[in-house]
């Protein structure tokens, strides 16, 4: 059974620690997931996830996994779990922000997305129906609605015909959900999205509409597509006043350390973003300090640690000049270390985030450490 229960509120902010409880374990919030788009987090081995990043829970995504390898593959191998080898929670996206993302390659109607693929041009269609049913069959613990993500800029006409369009799709979605069962034995978790794109009201209105809606999570989405930061902040508040007090909240795609920071203090309690794991493919290290760009010049004879605060041994061992020359030289070794070490940091600042939350200590570690976060060192 999937259950989420608050066990601390902070006393000068609306950040709380929480644990989020499901059939492949706990989870302790705030948390960070990091994402495994196609059955694997990029250039780290589940393993590394384990035992040096810590992770708790990891995604999938429902778009990419029915393309490649096909939904029969994972239904074939027991579901996504026994598939990659992962045994503790998973959850998969919808494939909305992927057809938000294909929108020259997709056309909306009220029974659902046609898109034509990215890999092959072949034409699909994704109904709610359809997607709660390939999320069955690839068995994360929580599922995600289907929904329409909103680009920015966006006009209030289109914000608002979007957002009643993502309430007819999540009654359908948690029709079907209804419906159906489990496929592998263990309990899944449906959580509905909040839309409403930077319009105070209209995320007032899509928060009511899903606070109805009997879940253990709400998601808030349509948020980190380029809008600014305080319209970030400002809408994930307007939403978390709303959003039932005792359960799980989550930002979909947020992002930046600082961002999440921010965050935890409005109330969120679960986070993924891509940026940690892609941002380290390039070369860019996040740490407590600031942000390094390892392959500049000035890195190339630094023999200190590429992080000696960091909890992972290889950014205590390796040296930013041994690093900057793995990307130098184009070795794979530079994406694992790089990665490790930015998805290790982004576990360690939710948990600090966490330890501070349950000590009433959080308002003053957060004011002390976020002028640092995005410093370009």
């Amino acid at each position: 059974m999937i259950k989420f229960k608050v066990e601390k509120f902070d006393n000068k902010s609306s950040a709380r620690a929480g644990l989020l409880s499901t059939d492949h374990g706990d989870v302790k919030t705030p948390i960070f997931m990091p994402v495994g788009t196609q059955a694997t987090v990029k250039a780290i081995h589940q393993s590394e996830l384990l035992h040096d990043i810590k992770a708790q829970i990891i995604l999938g995504n429902t778009y990419h996994l029915y393309l490649r390898p096909g939904i029969e593959i994972l239904e074939g191998a027991g579901g996504l779990h026994k598939f990659m080898g992962w045994d503790l929670p998973l959850l998969t996206d919808s494939g909305g922000y992927q057809v938000y993302s294909l929108s020259q390659r997709r056309k909306l109607k009220e029974e659902g997305a046609t898109f034509a693929s990215h890999i092959d041009g072949s034409k699909h269609l994704f109904t709610p129906e359809k997607v709660m049913n390939i999320q069955r069959q690839i068995g994360a613990d929580i599922i995600m609605a289907f929904d329409e993500c909103t680009p920015y800029p966006c006009d209030k006409r289109y914000a608002t015909n979007s957002m009643h369009l993502t309430h007819r799709w999540l009654d359908r979605c948690f029709a079907e959900f209804e419906k159906t069962e489990p496929l592998y034995g263990y309990d899944q978790a449906l959580a509905p999205i909040v839309q409403g794109s930077v319009y105070p009201d209209l995320r007032k209105r899509s928060s009511e509409y899903i606070a109805k809606k009997e879940s253990e999570i709400y998601a808030i989405g349509g948020l980190s597509v380029g809008e600014p930061h305080e319209d970030l902040y400002s809408m994930t508040e307007v939403c978390c006043e709303i959003l039932p007090k005792d359960k799980a909240r989550y930002l979909m795609g947020v992002g930046l350390p600082e961002n999440i920071l921010e965050s935890i203090a409005a109330g969120i309690d679960m986070f993924d973003c891509v940026l940690p794991s892609r941002n380290a493919r390039h070369g860019l290290l996040y740490t407590s300090k600031g942000v390094i760009s390892i392959k500049n010049q000035k890195w190339k004879a630094d023999y200190s640690p590429i992080d000696e605060d960091s909890t992972v041994e290889t950014s205590r061992k390796h040296s930013k000049a041994y690093l900057r020359h793995l990307f130098q030289v184009k070795e794979y070794l530079a994406s694992q270390i790089a990665t490790l070490h930015n998805l290790s940091f982004y576990l360690w600042l939710v948990n600090t985030a966490r330890e501070k939350i349950i000590d009433g200590t959080f308002t003053e570690w957060k004011s002390g450490i976020l002028p640092h976060l995005s410093i370009r060192l």
